[in-house]
Parts: C-alpha cells; structure tokens; sequence
C-alpha cells in the first residue's frame, strides 16, 4: 500500500493489481433539527485545557442573530466573525492564522467553522496551516499537506456546496483558484441542522442548491463514474427534483436538500466535477464572481455537454422565477479573457472526468471564450 498517495491495491482478479481510491470520509455526523445545541457536549471530550482555546468562524450575517448565544464559549475561547461577501482566499486563511497564534500562546484545541461553503472551506483550511508551514497558497493542488490540522468541525447554515464532506478547501490564490485537496482536509466533525438554513434568500437558496445539482449532473455524466459515487449521486439527483420541481413543507424542503448536499459531496468525493465547474473557477478567478451564481451563470450554456441536465435546470429557473444577470463578460479585456480561458483549462482531473483522458483534442480556447462571452 502507498500510503501517501492512499491507494488501496486489490488482489482479486487472480493476483492482477487493480488501484482503488482510499479516500476519508467525515468520521462523525449529527442530523437533526435542533442538534446545533449539541455542540457544546461534542467539543467537551476535545478541549485540552483551558488554555487551549476553540476558535469559532462564524458568518458574520449571524452577528446580531440569536445564534450568537447559543454557541457554547467556554474559558478564552474566541468568535470571529468573517464576511462571506467573496470568495475564501489564501491570504485570508494567512491572516486568520496569524491572528490566532499572535493571540494564544498555545495551539487551539478546535476549529469551528459555522456558516456556508466560504466559512467551511476557511475552517478546514485554517486548521491544516496552524499545523503546517507556509502559506495556504503552497498547498493549493493535490495532497501537498504534511501533517494532520488540528481538529475542525463544520456546521453548514445553507445547503448545496457539500464542502461540509468533502477533502477539499477552494481558495482564490494569487495565482489561481484551487482547493487544498488531501485527506487531512476532512471534517472530523459535522453538525447537520436543518433549522440553521431558516432564513436564507431566496436567490442564494436556489444558487447554492444548483451547486448541488450541477454536482450530480457532473458527476453522473462523468467517466469517472462508478457504483459507489453513482449511488449517492442518483440519490442527490432525486432529493434536487423534489426540492426545486416538487411540492414540499418548507420543513421537507430544508431537511431534504440538506441530504441532498451531503450525497452530493459524497458523489463528487469518488469522482470528480466536470465543465461546469472548471468554468466556474475561471469566472471566479477573474470576476470574484462567488460560486453558486457563477456555477448557475455557466451551466446555462453546457447543452452540448449536459444537454438532459441543462434542460431540467433551466426548468427549476423558471418554476422558481429566477433570472440571471447578463453580461457579466461584456468589457472584460482580451488578457482577462485568456486568464479566464487558462485558469479554466488548468483544472485538468475536471476535464478528464467530463471528457475523458483525450479531452484535450476535444476542448479549444475559442470554444471556452464564447461560452464566456455569452455569460
């Protein structure tokens, strides 16, 4: 077994040795609604002393909520309030770090990241550099992370991104935007509370479920698809179409498209994303546009390679009355448009997955750019 690179070897198939992905997943979950008042009684075990603070990172849109009181501060704990307004970056996660050992003189015993996709991606990416040298932008790519972070919980308070299971931590880099991928990434503990999504617009409802959404469509159309990751997408699939297409409580909705936001993670965990998201990325490298919009803003246009996907989307688009914005890419300059192009072909296991490993032969700049220019 290499452990690094953590691929399990099969000795089936008379002796032939067959690769599998040994990949982690988040060791411990609570569902519920009600359970955020849990919290205090999980990190208890957790807490080394009372010197060892936990650090809470908390959307700053719960500020003045009553929230706030029902996180459990103990000793020197500390809140920190962070804007989910852009994109995570890595200088942020930089900063984050500094400030936490410029003000405890010992490592936290915890992370807690509260909020949506930025604030868990912020979480997981703070408690891996409070443990690893360097800067959060070396460590953008794949299983570049050498130690364990310290432990980090992430309780999602909108559901879509699945960034509450997955390995990875997206960040805007200065050079690109590319998550933390490694197994160290993973939650070690995730609160599901169904209740915490009450109150959350609707656009962003819909933008960030579509991020779920476009999570299946990609993985199930995928060639990296396989039974394991083809179940927990099927099951998403049906749990989107009931939430956006069906006729359910506003309790049912909140219950079941946090299900399908964790199947969604879990589907893309054993396989990949596709075009969708590898366009995404450049749109947000360039525009800062945040990622379920940018997500929703691409897919529009996929019917040549999502064209049963793009259709049932633009089906929940209008059941829902949502228009999106229109040339976002109008004035962008030729250099934008190349980095655009380039940050979005560099995502290479995206493009495999979609396309398959001559996808090279199948994708042109030319074609990219009028995609964009139709944004």
């Amino acid at each position: 077994m290499d452990v690094k690179k953590n691929i399990a070897v099969s000795k089936s198939n008379a002796g032939r040795k067959t690769g599998y992905r040994n990949f982690p997943m988040v060791p411990r979950v609570v569902f519920g609604r009600g359970s955020f008042d849990q919290l205090g009684d999980i990190l208890l075990p957790v807490r080394r002393n009372a010197e060892a603070p936990v650090i809470f990172l908390i959307d700053e849109v719960f500020e003045r909520n009553e929230l706030v009181a029902r996180v459990p501060v103990m000793f020197n704990d500390k809140i920190i309030f962070v804007s989910a307004d852009e994109e995570p970056k890595t200088d942020q996660v930089d900063a984050l770090v500094a400030l936490i050992r410029e003000q405890f003189s010992e490592l936290p015993s915890g992370i807690v990241g509260i909020g949506g996709g930025t604030l868990l991606d912020l979480a997981k990416a703070v408690a891996l550099l409070l443990t690893n040298k360097g800067s959060a932008k070396q460590y953008q790519g794949w299983d570049l992370i050498e130690k364990p972070g310290i432990y980090h919980a992430g309780i999602p308070t909108i559901s879509g991104t699945g960034a509450e299971v997955s390995r990875t931590a997206v960040l805007l880099g200065p050079s690109k935007k590319l998550g933390i991928n490694s197994d160290y990434t993973t939650f070690d503990q995730v609160i599901l509370d169904p209740d915490l999504t009450i109150g959350v617009p609707k656009d962003q409802w819909f933008y960030t479920g579509m991020d779920c959404y476009i999570h299946c469509v990609e993985s199930l159309n995928g060639t990296f698809l396989n039974a394991f990751s083809q179940s927990y997408g099927e099951k998403a699939l049906d749990l989107c179409k009931e939430v956006f297409l069906g006729d359910l409580t506003p309790v049912e909705s909140r219950d079941k498209l946090m299900m399908a936001s964790w199947h969604g993670g879990m589907s893309i965990a054993y396989s990949q994303v596709g075009v969708a998201h590898a366009l995404s990325y450049g749109l947000s490298y360039v525009l800062g546009v945040k990622h379920g919009i940018g997500n929703c803003l691409v897919f529009q246009h996929l019917e040549e390679y999502y064209p049963e996907g793009v259709a049932l989307f633009k089906k929940m688009m209008k059941k829902h009355g949502i228009i999106l914005p229109k040339g976002i890419c109008r004035n962008l300059s030729e250099s934008e448009m190349d980095t655009m192009v380039s940050v979005s072909l560099s995502m290479k296991p995206l493009w495999e997955n979609a396309l398959g490993p001559s996808w090279k032969e199948r994708v042109h700049p030319d074609t990219l750019r009028k995609i964009f220019r139709e944004i």
